[in-house]
């Protein structure tokens, strides 16, 4: 039998990869936006071609965006189309914690029960 051998991750699978932390941050924050993207379209019921109207694009890019290709979306427009379907977008900025030399990202989705009535 061959061994197999496992190497704990960082709990960061970009930063596993290689990446920067630059890079890492960006796309922690992308892949999290992409997420909520997905799941507002799934939860919606739409087939690709209405999603694609609801975002002002075609349904090919509709279609990379499900099969989670975030090359050619920017932070920016990932934004956009979440606002565009109706999601509220929060960024919260503090200062990272003392021993901490640098900060770091994290994105996090509301669950219908997290929500605050108002």
């Amino acid at each position: 039998m061959t061994r197999t051998t496992v190497t704990k991750g960082s709990g960061n699978v970009f930063r596993d990869l290689g990446f920067s932390e630059e890079k890492c941050a960006e796309l922690i924050l992308k892949s999290n936006l992409l997420q909520a993207l997905q799941k507002t379209i799934k939860d919606r019921g739409w087939k690709q071609v209405e999603a694609a109207t609801q975002l002002g694009i075609d349904q090919a890019k509709v279609s990379k965006l499900l099969a989670g290709q975030m090359a050619g979306f920017s932070i920016e427009r990932l934004v956009n189309f979440l606002s565009l379907l109706g999601q509220d977008v929060e960024v919260t900025v503090r200062k990272a914690p003392r021993g901490r030399r640098l900060g770091t990202v994290r994105a996090r989705t509301t669950r219908k029960s997290d929500k605050v009535a108002g």
